[in-house]
C-alpha cells in the first residue's frame, strides 16, 4: 500500500541526518495523538521483548488489549531490533 507520496517521505527521512529537522517534519505530519500512538507502539515492542504479558502492557500504558495485540502481531511480522536498540540507547 505504498504510494509515491509515502515513498517520497521514506526517501526524505532516509536522506535526513538532522534529528531536529526530522522532528519538525513529524510534528507537521502527525497529530499529538498519532505521535503518542507511535511512541506506545515502540514501548509495546520493548515490553513484549522483555517478556511482559499483553495484559500487563495494556494496563501499564493505558491502552486497549487490541492495541497491544496489533503491536505484538507487527513485531512478529517485522524485524524491529534496530529500532529497539536505538530506543534503549536513548533512555
Amino acid at each position: 500500500m505504498t504510494t509515491d507520496t509515502y515513498q517520497s517521505l521514506i526517501t526524505h527521512l532516509a536522506q535526513c541526518n538532522d534529528a531536529t529537522a526530522i522532528e519538525a517534519l513529524l510534528t507537521a505530519l502527525l497529530t499529538d495523538k498519532e505521535q503518542q500512538d507511535i511512541a506506545n507502539r515502540i514501548r509495546i515492542f520493548d515490553l513484549l521483548e522483555k517478556g511482559v504479558t499483553q495484559r500487563e502492557i495494556a494496563e501499564q500504558l493505558g491502552v486497549g488489549i487490541a492495541t497491544v495485540s496489533r503491536g505484538a502481531k507487527a513485531r512478529q511480522q517485522h524485524d524491529v531490533s534496530a529500532l529497539l536498540a536505538t530506543h534503549r540507547r536513548g533512555r
